[in-house]
């Protein structure tokens, strides 16, 4: 036999081989990935409506207690953004599947561990301003609703950005509260406080301009401030 045919021929052997071997391979990640969502389901079941096959707010709350954080916490939060849950307090198995596949978890435990981490996700600039926006819809508790109470937006500031911007969340919640012309806050009201919690120094407020295309509450506000350092000082 000569050498080409030689090699043609072990080529010829070995094909069925590797082949045989990647589909070894195939099923055992196939078998793997099979039981990865067998936990999640079953972790779902635990806290889902028997009758709906949904999570509701209590199973939330079991949820919460089962992780050791209280459901105010705003890593929950940062769960249904993960998830990208669509209705306040209710999560489908859909929305569960997604955001623990993306978490790469199965099990509660392995759960309560990401959440630091998930933290960390949101919190990056590149990530924030979505996770920021979502949560104002998610809030958004009635279909076709544009717009949260003062008091929602309140916590909801308090919540999401007291954190990074304490200074400037407190001051505008006090403002909120302290004026009747607005009872609602829109999206874009809402995403703007956030830019100007990036670009405006605070507390002197200097080089805010109200020709620029701020929303008319935040013209409001920084001359309600404004005037509450001229009452201060005088």
């Amino acid at each position: 036999m000569t050498r080409a045919s030689k090699r043609k021929s072990d080529n010829q052997t070995s094909s069925p081989i590797k082949t045989a071997r990647v589909d070894s391979v195939r099923s055992a990640s196939s078998r793997a990935g099979k039981k990865v969502d067998e936990r999640i389901d079953e972790l779902y079941t635990k806290y889902a409506n028997q009758s709906s096959c949904v999570i509701y707010p209590e199973g939330v709350e079991a949820l919460c207690s089962d992780l050791k954080v209280d459901c105010t916490d705003v890593r929950i939060l940062m769960l249904a953004w993960k998830m990208d849950a669509q209705k306040q307090g209710y999560f489908t198995q859909d929305e569960w599947r997604r955001g623990l596949k993306a978490l790469k978890v199965d099990t509660l435990t392995k759960l309560k561990k990401s959440l630091p981490e998930l933290e960390k996700e949101a919190m990056k600039s590149e990530n924030f301003v979505s996770f920021y926006r979502y949560a104002f819809r998610y809030c958004l508790t009635e279909d076709n609703k544009k717009c949260l109470d003062i008091e929602t937006t309140c916590v909801l500031l308090q919540l999401v950005l007291g954190v990074q911007y304490q200074a400037q969340v407190d001051s505008f919640i006090t403002f909120l509260k302290s004026q009747s012309e607005y009872k609602v806050i829109n999206m874009d009201q809402w995403t703007n406080f956030f830019r100007f919690c990036q670009e405006i120094s605070f507390p002197d407020l200097n080089n805010y301009d109200s020709d620029e295309a701020w929303p008319l509450i935040l013209d409001n506000y920084v001359d309600w401030t404004k005037r509450q350092d001229n009452v201060a000082t005088a």
